[in-house]
């Protein structure tokens, strides 16, 4: 592995903890402040990570790979696709979480954002962001 790579997943790190923080806290404040059940908070904490997520990865991360003329709404697409497959393994997991252990919802929580991470890299480094072939 070289070092841009390094320095990438670096920034994919700085990113994506970011957007987690976004997501968990928003999770958290919807359920204390205003009431909401953990699972339906959860999908508000989506929905606000992932804009952090997308252009902290488009403009930061993955801005070396994206062919910015030809690339952006294919990228955007499959980066929405990305998250989205996130999610859903995010909402399931979570939901296995909640019905078959005694965690606390916010340890649950923690446990599945940070084992969705590794896929989302993989998928937004080899499909989602990669650089389009111009025709």
């Amino acid at each position: 592995m070289n070092l841009a790579e390094l320095w990438r997943i670096a920034r994919f790190g700085v990113v994506g903890l970011t957007a987690a923080g976004v997501h968990y806290w928003t999770v958290v404040a919807l359920v204390e402040l205003l009431g909401m059940r953990p699972q339906l908070a959860n999908i508000g904490g989506f929905v606000v990570a992932f804009w952090v997520s997308y252009f902290g990865h488009r403009h930061w991360t993955f801005s070396d790979t994206v062919d910015h003329d030809v690339g952006q709404r294919t990228s955007f697409l499959r980066f929405l696709a990305v998250a989205l497959l996130g999610f859903a393994m995010n909402a399931f997991l979570f939901f296995l979480l909640l019905h078959f252990t005694t965690l606390p919802y916010y340890v649950a929580l923690a446990i599945v954002v940070l084992t969705v991470a590794a896929m989302t890299y993989l998928l937004s480094r080899l499909w989602a962001f990669r650089r389009s072939i111009a025709r």
